[in-house]
C-alpha cells in the first residue's frame, strides 16, 4: 500500500510540474506575441504613402506640437486603418477557430456557412442590381447602402441558416447547405455581373477585392460594437467548443445543448464575418491558416488558450497583411492569400500523409 500511494504521489508531483511548465511555457508565448502586436501596431502607423517617423506619430498622440497635416493622417487615417485591420484579425481568427471545432474539418473556414456569399448578395443587389432597376446611387448614400446590403444579405444567410439547424440534426447537413446557399448565391450574382455594365462592374470587383481604407470613423464605430458581441459570445462558448471537440455524443452526455450551443456559435460567427464582409469586403484564407498556426504554436487544444492565441496570431497576420499591402500598393485579399497558402498545403500535407 506504501508503495502504490508513493507512486500515485510521484505521478501527482510529476503532472503538477508538466502543468506548471506548460502554463509557464505558454505565458512566455503570450508575452511575445503581445510584443509583436505592438511593433507591427506602431509599424503600420508609420507606413504608408506620405513617410512618417516614430517620433511624429509619438507627438502626436502625447499631445506634443505638430503639424496639422501629420495629426490629420495619423487620427483620421491610418488610425482608423490600423483598429480596422486588429478589427479583422479578432474577428476572423476566432470565427474559423469556431467553424474548424464545430464541423471537426481541419479546412473550415469563417464563410462556410455561406455569409460571405451572403453578403455579396446582398452587395451585388445594390451596385448591380439597382442601377437595373433605374435607381442610382452616389457619395454617402452609395457608401452607406453597401454596409447595409452587405449586413442584410449575412442577416438573411443567418436566419436561413437557424432554421435549417433546426430541422437537420446532423452538422454535416447543415454544412452542406452553407455551400449550397454559397452555390446559389454566387449564380445568382454571375447574373447580374452579365447584365451590369462595366463602370458597375469595376465598383463590385474593387469591393470583392476587399479594402481597410474605405472604413471611416462612423462606420468604424458601427462596427466595434457588433464585433465585441461576437467576441464576448466567442468567449462564453469557449466551455462548449472544449466539449464539442470530444463529439456530440460526450458532450450531451455532460449536459451540453447541442443545439443551443450550435446556434450561439453559428451567432457570433455570422456577427464577426459579417460585419468584417459587409465593411470591407471578403478577406480570404486568414480564418482558415490562423487557428492552425495558434495550434502548431501551442500545442495545445483547449479553446482556452487557443482563442486568445488565435486573436493574438489574427492581429499579427493582419497588421503584417496591411503594411506589405500597402508598401506594394496591391489589395488586401491579395496579400492573406500569399500567407495562407501555404499554412493550408501544410495542413492538407499533414492530413494526408501516411501514418
Amino acid at each position: 500500500m506504501r508503495l502504490e500511494s508513493k507512486i500515485i504521489n510521484q505521478e501527482i508531483n510529476n503532472g503538477d510540474v508538466i502543468f506548471n511548465f506548460i502554463v509557464k511555457r505558454n505565458s512566455i508565448i503570450f508575452l511575445f506575441l503581445s510584443l509583436l502586436v505592438f511593433v507591427l501596431f506602431a509599424l503600420d502607423l508609420v507606413s504608408g504613402d506620405s513617410a512618417l517617423s516614430v517620433g511624429q506619430v509619438w507627438n502626436v498622440f502625447t499631445g506634443n506640437e505638430t503639424d496639422m497635416t501629420t495629426r490629420n493622417i495619423v487620427l483620421s487615417i491610418r488610425l482608423v486603418r490600423v483598429i480596422v485591420a486588429v478589427l479583422i484579425g479578432v474577428a476572423l481568427s476566432i470565427s474559423g477557430l469556431q467553424m474548424q471545432t464545430v464541423f471537426r474539418n481541419p479546412l473550415a473556414d469563417p464563410y462556410l456557412l455561406g455569409v460571405s456569399s451572403g453578403s455579396g448578395l446582398g452587395v451585388a443587389f445594390f451596385i448591380l442590381g439597382a442601377p437595373l432597376l433605374g435607381l442610382a446611387h452616389s457619395g454617402f448614400w452609395q457608401s452607406v447602402g453597401i454596409v447595409g446590403a452587405g449586413w442584410g444579405g449575412a442577416v438573411m444567410v443567418l436566419l436561413l441558416i437557424a432554421i435549417i439547424s433546426r430541422y437537420v440534426k446532423n452538422i454535416l447537413g447543415v454544412l452542406i447547405m452553407g455551400v449550397m446557399i454559397g452555390y446559389i448565391a454566387g449564380a445568382i450574382i454571375q447574373i447580374l455581373q452579365y447584365l451590369s455594365s462595366a463602370e458597375q462592374l469595376k465598383m463590385f470587383f474593387l469591393w470583392s477585392m476587399g479594402s481597410l481604407g474605405h472604413v471611416t470613423t462612423t462606420k468604424l464605430l458601427i462596427m466595434i460594437p457588433v464585433i465585441c458581441v461576437g467576441i464576448i459570445l466567442a468567449i462564453y462558448c469557449i466551455k462548449a467548443l472544449n466539449l464539442l471537440l470530444l463529439g456530440e455524443n460526450y458532450a450531451q452526455t455532460m449536459g451540453l445543448n447541442i443545439r443551443r450551443a450550435r446556434t450561439l456559435i453559428f451567432i457570433s460567427t455570422t456577427l464577426l464575418t459579417g460585419t468584417v464582409t459587409a465593411f470591407c469586403g471578403p478577406v480570404g484564407f486568414l480564418g482558415l491558416a490562423i487557428p492552425h498556426v495558434a495550434r502548431m504554436l501551442f500545442n495545445d487544444a483547449d479553446h482556452r488558450t487557443l482563442l486568445p492565441g488565435s486573436i493574438l496570431l489574427g492581429i499579427m497576420a493582419m497588421l503584417l497583411c496591411d503594411i506589405i499591402a500597402k508598401t506594394l500598393v496591391l489589395p488586401i485579399n491579395c496579400i492573406t492569400a500569399l500567407l495562407g497558402i501555404p499554412v493550408i498545403i501544410w495542413v492538407v500535407y499533414k492530413n494526408l500523409r501516411p501514418a
